[in-house]
């Protein structure tokens, strides 16, 4: 279902007050504890792993680490009111803004998608059920709503925050910062990114069965559970060391295998899938060859990497692939449209002097395999708990 230029109200109402307070306020805190265990307790949390994610990454435990690595001598304030457009094929994206927003001290108006994701449903009856009760300062500081074709209602929020957070395409942000903003409004996009994967074949063949099953499933955690639609999920796997070819048959046969247990391709995506296969083949010379197993899975062979590659995506489990042997053949195409770098048998250290020799332009975070969604303050090259927040200078 999607709604038209009508205004819904989620959560909370028109009324939301314009107020900063201090980061990492008890209240807050305390909130967020409360809802990420009516989240791990709800029903639906059986049924919707990204919703699962979201219980787990801001309970208490994780609360508190967000807190302690923040806290400093500085006498800081949130900036006041934030207006979050979020992206649209990402249905939990909305709750991680808004918990950025909440702990840097932040009053928060929240656009969701359009689109009627069952998460999001889920997500804010959590949050209004705990609201009802208590936490009467936070529920002054949430507003969650949901519209589309209303550049009205988006003009006079623009017009009143302190921050726009900017979620989507080039399209989008290129939209939202058409309407006009205060002098002293930030605007913090978080555009369309690219990211992709490095694994050393030598190290993958090293492993026992039980460590490589391991490693795929993380793999599929990476990709299939948000149908590679997340920046941080990679499209390309770039893979290093002597026994290539082996290392690539041995690695896609047990993500296969993880793959037909767990995935559900629907059927409008599997015809659509199939379609960008072979218009993919048909139309770009850089395909070397292509592998398919069944419809759930497809691997496309690149001749050589250029400053485009970034224009080679896929979703449902369509991923490219290029033998690059080792780092050097891979640092001349890496622009700053690169955001994630996940790895598998490389040395942090390798993979930092990687970076900083090169002085690349692009990739902003560097994770394991298997941590590629994990969210953090530190996105999209932001330090988010510093952008949002203001220092007041007192001596």
């Amino acid at each position: 279902m999607t709604y038209n230029n009508k205004v819904e109200y989620l959560v909370g109402n028109s009324k939301i007050k314009k107020k900063a307070i201090e980061p990492y306020n008890i209240d807050v805190c305390n909130f967020l504890i409360d809802l990420s265990k009516k989240l791990a307790s709800s029903k639906y949390s059986k049924d919707f792993s990204d919703i699962k994610t979201l219980a787990f990454w801001c309970r208490k435990n994780e609360i508190f680490k967000f807190r302690d690595r923040f806290i400093s001598n500085e006498f800081r304030l949130g900036l006041g009111l934030l207006f979050h457009i979020t992206p649209s094929n990402i249905p939990t994206n909305f709750a991680y803004s808004l918990i950025f927003g909440l702990l840097t001290g932040n009053s928060n108006i929240v656009k969701v998608p359009s689109k009627d994701f069952k998460q999001i449903g889920i997500i804010c009856s959590c949050i209004n059920e705990i609201l009802k009760k208590k936490y009467k300062k936070v529920r002054e500081m949430i507003s969650i709503v949901r519209y589309s074709n209303n550049d009205e209602f988006t003009k006079k929020i623009s017009n009143q925050c302190n921050a726009r957070l900017i979620w989507g395409g080039d399209k989008t942000i290129s939209t939202i910062r058409s309407f006009p903003i205060d002098q002293k409004t930030l605007d913090i996009t978080f555009p369309d990114r690219y990211s992709f994967c490095i694994i050393n074949s030598d190290k993958l063949l090293a492993l026992s069965k039980k460590n490589i099953q391991i490693l795929s499933e993380r793999f599929y955690n990476d990709t299939y559970l948000v149908d590679q639609n997340a920046c941080s999920s990679p499209h390309l796997i770039c893979w290093i060391g002597k026994n290539t070819k082996k290392g690539k048959k041995l690695f896609w046969q047990n993500v296969f295998q993880i793959v037909k247990k767990k995935y559900d391709l629907n059927e409008s995506a599997a015809i659509e899938k199939l379609t960008n296969l072979y218009g993919s083949v048909l139309s770009s010379a850089k395909i070397k060859n292509f592998k398919k197993f069944g419809n759930l899975m497809y691997i496309l062979e690149l001749k050589k990497l250029d400053q485009k590659n970034h224009e080679f995506r896929g979703k449902w489990g369509f991923f490219y692939e290029f033998e690059a042997f080792n780092l050097n053949q891979i640092k001349n195409f890496i622009n700053n449209r690169y955001q994630t770098l996940s790895y598998f048998g490389i040395e942090k250290k390798i993979l930092k002097n990687f970076i900083f020799k090169n002085y690349l332009k692009g990739i902003d975070r560097v994770v394991p395999i298997g941590q590629t969604l994990d969210m953090n303050f530190f996105w999209d090259g932001y330090d988010i708990n510093k952008i949002l927040t203001r220092v007041i200078d007192i001596r």
